[in-house]
């Protein structure tokens, strides 16, 4: 798990390094990226996903909407329920940090195969879910 560590660090360093200059962190850019996959989502949805406690979720995405990059509504199926989506501004800045961190995903996964890549992503997926159940 050390080596998995020091990839997601480096990872980190580098995406964030990118992201900085468009205004975002590492937290701003999960929750983008969450939300251009689906949306609208629950505030614990996108903590779930992100794997970031909804305390902290909360209070990030509180500053993004007051940044103008997404919306809050209560769910209409549940009123404690707080939906997010994302803003005009919001999917702006989803595309430039796609821009950006495409390169770095290019260039980690440079010379593997995809079968092989497509295993690490199994095993991974295997590793998260064995580890859930002791939760």
């Amino acid at each position: 798990f050390y080596l998995l560590n020091r990839l997601v660090s480096r990872y980190n360093v580098v995406v964030e390094a990118r992201l900085k200059p468009l205004g975002l962190d590492i937290p701003y850019w999960r929750v983008l990226m969450i939300l251009g996959e689906r949306a609208p989502r629950s505030v614990k949805e996108i903590a779930e996903a992100a794997v970031i406690p909804l305390s902290t979720m909360t209070r990030i995405i509180q500053r993004m909407s007051a940044a103008g990059l997404v919306t809050l509504r209560e769910s209409k199926s549940d009123a404690r329920v707080t939906e997010v989506a994302l803003r005009a501004a919001g999917r702006t800045k989803l595309e430039a940090a796609r821009e950006v961190t495409a390169p770095v995903y290019r260039s980690i996964v440079k010379g593997v195969d995809r079968a092989d890549f497509d295993k690490l992503l199994w095993l991974l997926n295997h590793l998260n879910d064995n580890l859930a159940e002791l939760e």
